[in-house]
């Protein structure tokens, strides 16, 4: 049976004061107003940025192996691409039998991007502190760290996951980051702003057992197109940082073995150019003196 280990005891702490603090959401609002101030009757805003109109058709939306029904306005759908071809597809479908299946999804996954075509930010949310410049998640105590920290695989046992932290994937048939699903499915549906944001959230998320960071950067690979390439890049990071955890990881040790992706490669080029930088510095000798 899967065990779920996360530092829980520091990152579950009491609810975040949020005085002095703007969210995502806030920042993406004030991003709209001024789009709309300089836009032309003809612009489309960005998605996320404004309050939705609520007076459009009501598409439901199938997601998942056991069929979750979801139900949500059409021009709110409409904000991501994908949703606005298939929306156009059922265009002579009647009202009330307009119907989209998403087999494949994970309905945790899908109600957080449709909480961010409804509100600009899912939950939970993304906060910004001015006086120190540093951003964190909603309920949590303080400002995280902007880097992953992974636990070692004799933790795993232990503990217990941060709500929200992980899904269950049924295609993985395991436990993945949530944040990395969320920017998968984002990058499908054409929401490459959601793409940022998921990003983000991730970079503050720490104590995460090894086997799940794994687990997670496969399927990020798999799910990505090496155009794009930030998602992979923050998981070479992250295992580059926190070598000397993987090093001695029997978990990351069978992965490797295994092998079967593109990652390893990627991360064996990552490594190698960071040697290459580190000996570079390495060899700059100072200018010599003038012996008079």
């Amino acid at each position: 049976m899967f065990k779920r280990s996360f530092a829980a005891s520091k990152d579950r702490a009491g609810k975040m004061r949020k005085v002095h603090k703007r969210s995502f959401r806030d920042d993406a609002k004030q991003r709209m107003q001024e789009a709309l101030n300089d836009a032309s009757p003809s612009t489309s805003p960005s998605v996320g940025g404004s309050s939705p109109k609520l007076n459009s058709a009501i598409i439901t939306v199938a997601v998942g192996k056991d069929q979750r029904l979801f139900a949500a306005h059409e021009d709110v759908l409409s904000r991501a691409p994908w949703f606005a071809d298939a929306c156009r597809a059922q265009f002579f479908t009647s009202p009330g039998q307009r119907r989209i299946n998403l087999p494949d999804e994970e309905p945790e996954v899908f109600s957080a991007i449709l909480e961010y075509l409804y509100k600009g930010d899912y939950t939970p949310r993304l906060l910004h502190a001015k006086k120190t410049n540093a951003w964190s998640l909603e309920d949590m105590q303080g400002p995280t760290s902007t880097h992953n920290s992974p636990k070692p695989d004799t933790e795993n046992k232990t503990g217990g996951l941060t709500e929200f932290v992980t899904v269950y994937h049924h295609g993985v048939g395991d436990y993945i980051l949530r944040d990395t699903a969320v920017y998968c499915t984002a990058l499908r549906f054409g929401l490459p702003e959601l793409q940022r944001l998921a990003l983000r959230k991730q970079g503050l998320q720490s104590g995460i057992d090894v086997a799940t960071i794994l687990r997670s950067a496969r399927f990020a690979y798999a799910n990505t197109p090496p155009s794009d390439s930030r998602l992979r890049a923050h998981y070479l990071a992250l295992i580059i940082r926190s070598r000397k955890t993987f090093k001695r990881s029997g978990t990351m040790q069978m992965e490797m073995e295994k092998g079967g992706t593109q990652m390893f490669f990627d991360l064996f080029v990552a490594m190698a150019n960071h040697i290459d930088e580190v000996i570079e510095i390495g060899q700059v000798s100072p200018s010599p003196r003038v012996l008079c």
